[in-house]
């Protein structure tokens, strides 16, 4: 049997097909269009997501006996909304996880309606990208759009939707709309209320690895697939990912050097910090996980070597770089401003420690370590919870370099694990739509069955304490200039 997996992106959707034993069968992507109708604003028309996902499915499914087809799953992009009329009519384009507008809508909600108070609904506080923000946007700035709507989705529930007629979402995507009662696994009546909406306009709320329903007869008909495929529920991007690279379960870790940087902690039970540094979501094993992300990760190193010193060679520029531990020059990696642990959009990126005898590899190795350095800034926050983190996976273009997978290694102090297959949300859907028609028993055993491990780099004692010593004095630096970055315009 084939298990199918669509990671409905932000640029494109990845749609990947998957046999019983968790081998990769092929890969198709197809793009659609972003629109930025005003500075800050990020937008996509949902039929677009529908129109290259049939495509992509067709495609993907060409070459093979379609009735072989068991089951179709999802990752997807979070937190965008998506309204539909009482026709189940899209109102408006949906407004992305990227979209910066809900500024004012964030300030009302974490200083007028309180930080504690959102925390104690939900577990998390507000931020531009998440879903209940926009909401309220639409309420002030759109209010015919907003007496239109009869349900409210997310954008790969949107996806599902079109497939099965089924208005669903999973929790771990839900933890992220700023409407969920993470603890419970519930919506928040309370929150409801403060968007104005009632629970009847959301989703029914499955796990992850559930069904939903099967393809329509008019669905299935069109793809050449039975109708009786199996439609599970899926997960937001990260918890797709982390299905992907087996972390799973309690105590488990991967940190994700991408454009952006992320820590994911799989976690037995909930937690939440006292500041909200980390986000606390549902998993998509049916427990819970922690999450840090920092804006500019491997961006960092690539605005380094393409914008200044202006080169493609990013390897040779690493290769001299042989004095880890001891480099006195520091880099705040905040180029977009921060989002965990800080919360700070005025924070931006700093060199500090330059000499006459700085040189051109010791900034590279800054980069390098201000990365891994506030990556351990989350990694801290989960310790602080009582977590025992004794290692972690990494994935992502910047894990392709040894000598940042060695400074990573040594600034967390834990071994890292490499995988074999990097497929992130979309070989997760594949294998949540294997669990969810009773290919695996639960996640666990899939991800124990598919993800592999081909290498581990181990933390050397002398270098992790050199680095320990190293981080102690970068703590130091985004306090003292916290106050001034405000004023730089």
């Amino acid at each position: 049997m084939y298990y199918i997996g669509i990671d409905l992106g932000t640029s494109s959707v990845k749609l990947l097909l998957m046999d019983r034993e968790g081998n990769i069968q092929k890969i198709v992507s197809r793009e659609y269009p972003l629109s930025f109708p005003h500075p800050g604003w990020s937008e996509q028309d949902p039929y677009d997501w529908y129109r290259e996902s049939m495509e992509g499915l067709k495609e993907l499914t060409s070459e093979i006996d379609r009735d072989k087809v068991a089951g179709i799953s999802f990752g997807g992009q979070m937190h965008g909304l998506v309204i539909l009329d009482e026709k189940d009519e899209v109102i408006r384009p949906a407004i992305l996880w990227n979209d910066g507008r809900t500024t004012e809508e964030c300030e009302y909600l974490n200083n007028d309606i309180g930080k504690d108070r959102l925390s104690g609904y939900t577990a998390n506080i507000a931020f531009a990208g998440f879903t209940a923000p926009k909401i309220l946007w639409v309420k002030k700035n759109e209010p015919d759009n907003f007496r239109r709507i009869k349900k409210i989705m997310l954008p790969k529930d949107y996806l599902a939707y079109r497939l099965t007629g089924v208005h669903a979402t999973d929790v771990s995507d839900a933890s992220g709309m700023l409407l969920l009662d993470v603890k419970n696994r519930k919506w928040s009546s309370e929150m409801c209320d403060i968007c104005s909406i009632s629970t009847d306009l959301l989703p029914k709320l499955f796990e992850s690895y559930e069904p939903i329903g099967t393809l329509l007869p008019s669905v299935a008909e069109e793809l050449g697939l039975k109708s009786s495929v199996v439609v599970a529920a899926g997960a937001g991007d990260n918890a797709a990912a982390a299905v992907a690279t087996g972390t799973v379960g309690d105590g488990n870790c991967n940190i994700s050097l991408g454009t952006s940087g992320t820590i994911f902690i799989s976690q037995k039970n909930f937690s939440v910090d006292s500041n909200n540094a980390l986000h606390s979501f549902c998993d998509a094993n049916g427990e819970y996980h922690l999450m840090g992300c920092m804006l500019s990760a491997a961006s960092c190193n690539k605005w380094w070597m393409d914008d200044i010193l202006r080169t493609k060679e990013y390897a040779a520029e690493q290769q001299n770089i042989n004095k880890l531990g001891e480099n006195a020059v520091y880099y705040l990696p905040y180029l977009m401003g921060e989002r965990s642990p800080l919360n700070d959009p005025a924070a931006r990126a700093a060199f500090i420690g330059m000499t006459m005898d700085s040189t051109r590899e010791d900034m590279t190795q800054a980069v390098l370590e201000g990365v891994s350095f506030a990556l351990r800034d989350s990694f801290e926050i989960a310790r602080s919870l009582g977590l025992s983190i004794p290692r972690s996976k990494v994935v992502g273009g910047g894990a392709k370099s040894p000598l940042w997978r060695r400074i990573l290694a040594n600034v967390l102090g834990v071994p890292l694990d490499i995988l074999k297959t990097e497929e992130g949300p979309s070989l997760g859907g594949a294998m949540l739509a294997a669990v969810a028609c009773k290919e695996y028993a639960s996640v666990e055993d899939a991800a124990a069955a598919i993800v592999s491990v081909v290498d581990t780099v181990e933390p050397e004692p002398e270098l992790v304490k050199k680095y320990e010593e190293r981080y102690k004095k970068f703590r130091l630096l985004y306090p003292a200039l916290k106050e001034a970055f405000p004023k730089l315009g």
